[in-house]
C-alpha cells in the first residue's frame, strides 16, 4: 500500500475536508481528491461519504483511520526519540496530570524549568481522564494512582492526603470546629463525590456528609475548592500539598484525613531514551524534595503552636 497515499488519506480524515487537508499538505484540492480516489480504487472500497458539509468516514474508513491514527502515533514517538539531542533539550512534551495538581502545584513551578531549558515547549494537558500513554496521547503522566500498563516506566514521587482547611477569615467569624460532628454547623467545600477524583478524597467526603451538614459547595476540580475556601465560603477538602503555597490557609480537625494517595510519574518504554523526559522527571524529583523538605517545617510550626 502506497504510503503517501495513506498520509493523505490521514489528514483528509482527521480534517473531514479536502480543502482543510490540502492546506496542510501544502497541496491542491484536486490533487488531494485525485489521491483519495486513487487509493479507494486499489482498496476496491469506499473510504468517505461525500455531502455539502464535509466529509464522513465509512465503515471501511474508520477502519483504515484507526491503522493510520496508530501509524501515525508511533511515526511521533519515534520522530521524537531521533530529534532528541544527547545534549541539548528542545521541542515538544506533552504532559498530562489532574487540574488540581496541575494547576495548584506543578504550573507554579514550570518557570525553573524553562529558565533552564528556555526551548523547551510543555503542552500541559490537565483532566481527570487518565490519557494513555502507549498509544501517545501524552508523553509523561503524574498520576495519583499506579499506573496499570506493563509497558510503562513508572517512579513514585510522593504520598498526598486529603485534609481540610479553612481561610483564616472565615474561622475568626465562624470558629473551628472541635470535633468532627461540629461540621455540621460549617459549610462544606469539596468535590462532588459522583465526580471523577481520587478514591480517597471521595471516600473522605462521604463519611463527612454522613455528619448532617446542611450546606455544601460542590466544585469539580480542586482549583476551584481552593478559591472557595480562600474567599470565605466555608471549610474544604483539599489535598495536603496547597499549604506550601497558600500558607494562610490553616488545617482544621486535624485528626480527620483521608488515606495515603501516591503520586506517581509514569512514560513509555519507547521514550527511555529521551531527553525531554528525563530533563522533566529531574526536575519535578528536585521539586518534589524541595517540596518535602517546606512541607516538613510548615508542620513542624504548626505543632509548635499548638
Amino acid at each position: 500500500m502506497d504510503w503517501d497515499k495513506l498520509r493523505i488519506f490521514h489528514a483528509v480524515a482527521d480534517a473531514g475536508s479536502l480543502t482543510h487537508a490540502g492546506d496542510a499538505l501544502h497541496l491542491s484540492q484536486s490533487a488531494v481528491s485525485r489521491q483519495i480516489r486513487t487509493l479507494e480504487e486499489s482498496l476496491n472500497t469506499v473510504l468517505f461519504h461525500r455531502h455539502a458539509r464535509g466529509l464522513i468516514l465509512t465503515e471501511q474508513g474508520e477502519l483504515l483511520f484507526d491503522a493510520t491514527r496508530s501509524m501515525n502515533k508511533r511515526i511521533e514517538a519515534a520522530t521524537a526519540r531521533i530529534r532528541d539531542s544527547e545534549e541539548e533539550v528542545f521541542g515538544e512534551l506533552r504532559v498530562t496530570t489532574t487540574i488540581g495538581f496541575g494547576s495548584l502545584w506543578l504550573a507554579p513551578r514550570l518557570p525553573k524549568l524553562y529558565e533552564k531549558y528556555p526551548d523547551l515547549n510543555i503542552d500541559l494537558m490537565l483532566e481527570e481522564r487518565v490519557l494513555d500513554l502507549p498509544m501517545r496521547e501524552a508523553d509523561v503522566a503524574v498520576r495519583m494512582k499506579e499506573p496499570s500498563q506493563a509497558d510503562l516506566i513508572r517512579k513514585k514521587l510522593m504520598t498526598i492526603r486529603m485534609r481540610l482547611y479553612a481561610s483564616p477569615e472565615y474561622l475568626a467569624q465562624n470558629g473551628a470546629p472541635e470535633r468532627i460532628e461540629d461540621m455540621a454547623r460549617h459549610r462544606l467545600i469539596c468535590q462532588n463525590p459522583r465526580a471523577a477524583q481520587v478514591s480517597a478524597g471521595m471516600m473522605l467526603v462521604q463519611e463527612l456528609l454522613t455528619y448532617d451538614i446542611h450546606s455544601t459547595l460542590t466544585v469539580n476540580n480542586y482549583f476551584g475548592v481552593l478559591q472557595s475556601v480562600l474567599s470565605g465560603l466555608g471549610i474544604g477538602v483539599l489535598p495536603d500539598y496547597v499549604i506550601e503555597d497558600f500558607p494562610s490557609v490553616q488545617r482544621v480537625l486535624p485528626n480527620v484525613e483521608s488515606v495515603e494517595v501516591p503520586v506517581f510519574l509514569a512514560y513509555p518504554e519507547e521514550l527511555r531514551q529521551s531527553k525531554r523526559i528525563a530533563a522533566f522527571r529531574d526536575f519535578v524529583q528536585e521539586e518534589i524534595f524541595a517540596h518535602r523538605q517546606t512541607r516538613k517545617a510548615l508542620e513542624a510550626d504548626a505543632a509548635s503552636k499548638v
